[in-house]
């Protein structure tokens, strides 16, 4: 059997594998590109009979570019911030109240970030299609493969453990300026 056949058996053998594991990484719309530049990638490899476990080298190989397709966003996003504040100060707009206000954004959208990563993983990935990718129910229940009564149901469990734990760590933050120390939360 030639190498690229083999590669080929490898990959359709472990075709869901990769998905689920770049699904955890990259939006749902980004993980079909992503598990066939593995294929691509592996198939590149001059030394593919160094290879001892081909699936554990692909699911490496696709962790890896979903982790590089990330980061290339997260780059492609900070370098657009730094545009606009360019063009602020270009047009001579006071830019520390644009600093500030981006400052809290982050802060805010980082502590939102860590709040929705508590939720359960198949909440998580209904929360974060509905509310950050915008799709809608029925392309949600396509998607994943369920009902829309359960995305709905994801949707409102997302919204009502991300409000119970974005007071319960503001209230963990308040401190006692007498004693400098955390004050007890009140269970009601």
């Amino acid at each position: 059997m030639s190498g690229n056949a083999f590669l080929f058996d490898v990959f359709m053998t472990c075709r869901a594998r990769l998905a689920r594991v770049v699904s955890r990484i990259v939006p749902p719309h980004e993980i079909e590109d992503i598990v066939q530049e593995t294929y691509v990638l592996v198939c590149q490899f001059k030394h593919d009979k160094e290879i001892r476990r081909p699936q554990g080298f692909m699911v490496k190989t696709a962790r890896n570019l979903a982790l590089d397709h990330v980061k290339r966003a997260e780059w492609r996003l900070a370098s657009s911030l730094d545009e606009q504040m360019e063009a602020l100060i270009e047009a001579g707009a006071d830019t520390s109240d644009a600093t500030f206000k981006q400052a809290a954004s982050d802060e805010e959208f980082a502590r939102f970030c860590e709040v929705v990563r508590q939720l359960p993983v198949q909440c998580r990935r209904v929360f974060v299609l509905k509310k950050v990718y915008g799709y809608s129910q029925k392309e949600i229940a396509r998607e994943l493969g369920l009902s829309e009564h359960t995305v709905e149901k994801h949707v409102a469990k997302g919204i009502e453990l991300c409000a119970r734990l974005i007071l319960d760590s503001e209230s963990s933050q308040v401190m006692d300026t007498a004693t400098k120390r955390p004050l007890a939360r009140r269970r009601g």
